[in-house]
């Protein structure tokens, strides 16, 4: 009993020190990844360290649901690949400790992990989510850092254009400005000889002065009679002009409320929520649609609310063919009655339409957040199948190491996020249900997993070559000899013929 103790130790310290490097490493490249893709918010805002520190803290908290599994997957291929090429699993088997047995403390620790993992994506990802995306429409919102360019045209400046030929000294020489704040049929056009540019101390203005220059200015709004070809304009000569300009170079954090109703922001109980309250505001919207189609447009019968066609007792109720009726009017007749027709057709087929997309927003709403609800689920989940798909996998193909363990992780998980991706596009769009979309990648990647623990609890050679080439040769003998035999049966059947 000691001895397996010592065992279900000696595991678990080469699972979890495999695990924290692996998961290091993972953060590291997502991170990478996450930052080339929000490269244009962070270059040229001149934005603080601290800043600088808290997107990185919060995007590493939002890649955690992606490289969680990932180093599951990637650990558990390199402990038990290198015990296998090590020969300590076949050492462990032979004193007759099965699979299972082998790998029990690392269930226990991955089912801990799993139940972490969903804690972690019910309380500390919405709020990651929510500072990160109000962090980065905050970035999106700051004006780019005042550096202007020699030899080529800036725009960083709301509303111009700035071509500066050379720099010396802090003076711009040879300046170029078209002004299009006025739109670009009243540009403004501006050339200097030298110029400087300062920025007000509230960091709220920028004060362009110009030296020995002149401008040229489109009067076209100012035009008097509007089918002349000919557009007045006005042209200044000045020794220094000043020109003072909105540019707002501080950092303003916007509000955390602006995310409060998204679904990234939320936990289960909300997200339950949020789904039951936007579900019963649908229910009443196509109840009402039903009823003002059925009661008001029927048949083209407009009529008030809650008025219904009532017919006496006595009445012989006749039945009419409607073609027959209309072939009997007259010609004019025959065409008020078939364009009121198309009228009111027209008029039904727009408001289907008009019903049709106030139904799509609460619907669209919904589906996001039954998506996110489903999400929560399904990280817990991925880090248990891929630790039954690594740890027997590692545990056949007998290779340690960062080669061959690398290659197949990176394939999986390829697998996963395409497989994965493709169904919550489709959950997205409304053309499968949210947990059919989000449960797919399981649903899949399940029985791999199944199917890996069973070959390695049997000790088979699932990626044996020589295996798989005898197989290969068994198949060849067999067609060439079902190739001999149909050529004989052949032959005899001439033979008898003839």
């Amino acid at each position: 009993m000691l001895l397996l103790k010592k065992i279900d130790i000696y595991i678990f310290k080469r699972f979890f020190t495999l695990f924290l490097m692996t998961f290091m490493i993972c953060i590291f490249i997502l991170l990478m990844q996450f930052l080339w893709k929000h490269f244009a918010e962070l270059v040229g805002k001149g934005i603080g360290l601290d800043v600088l520190a808290e997107f990185f803290v919060y995007s590493i908290f939002t890649l955690v649901p992606m490289a969680l599994p990932l180093a599951i997957l990637l650990a558990s291929l390199m402990t038990f690949g290198n015990m296998g090429e090590n020969f300590e699993l076949t050492a462990m088997k032979s004193a007759g400790i099965s699979l299972f047995r082998i790998i029990r403390p690392l269930i226990v620790f991955i089912a801990l992990v799993s139940i972490g993992a969903f804690y972690f994506s019910n309380h500390v990802l919405p709020v990651s989510q929510t500072k990160l995306w109000t962090l980065i429409f905050s970035l999106r919102q700051k004006s780019p850092e005042l550096d202007i360019p020699a030899g080529e045209f800036y725009s960083g400046i709301n509303g111009l254009n700035l071509y500066v030929r050379e720099k010396e000294n802090g003076l711009l020489k040879h300046l170029m400005i078209y002004d299009f704040s006025e739109g670009f049929n009243n540009a403004t056009v501006m050339v200097a000889d030298s110029g400087r540019i300062s920025i007000s101390e509230d960091k709220k203005y920028l004060l362009l002065t110009l030296f020995d220059g002149e401008s040229f200015e489109n009067l076209k709004n100012q035009q008097i009679n509007s089918a002349s070809s000919n557009i007045p304009y006005r042209r200044e000569n000045f020794s220094m002009k000043e020109i003072l300009l909105d540019f707002d170079s501080e950092f303003n954090r916007l509000d955390e409320s602006i995310l409060e109703d998204q679904h990234v922001s939320k936990n289960i109980d909300q997200l339950s929520h949020s789904i039951d309250s936007v579900n019963e505001i649908v229910k009443i919207r196509v109840k009402e649609q039903q009823t003002e189609l059925v009661e008001r447009r029927y048949f083209g019968r407009e009529s008030s609310w809650g008025r219904s066609l009532e017919i006496a007792e006595n009445i012989q109720i006749v039945d009419y063919d409607p073609d027959s009726l209309f072939l009997k009017q007259d010609k004019s007749k025959m065409e008020l009655a078939s364009t009121q027709a198309i009228s009111r057709a027209n008029d039904l087929k727009s408001q289907i339409e008009y019903n049709k997309i106030m139904l799509n927003e609460p619907k669209r709403y919904v589906s996001r957040h039954q998506i996110e609800w489903h999400r929560k689920f399904t990280l817990s989940f991925a880090c248990l199948i891929f630790f039954f798909i690594g740890a027997p996998l590692g545990a056949i193909i007998r290779k340690g190491g960062l080669g061959t363990p690398v290659v197949i992780s990176v394939i999986m998980f390829i697998i996963y996020y395409i497989i994965d991706n493709t169904g919550y596009k489709m959950a997205r769009e409304g053309l499968w249900t949210a947990a059919e979309g989000m449960w797919l990648s399981s649903s899949v990647l399940l029985p791999i997993g199944i199917f890996l623990t069973y070959k390695a609890a049997v000790d088979a050679t699932l990626f044996n070559s020589e295996e798989y080439l005898k197989f290969i040769q068994q198949i060849k003998v067999k067609l060439v000899l079902y190739y001999n035999n149909t050529i004989l049966h052949i032959h005899k059947i001439r033979k008898q013929n003839t």
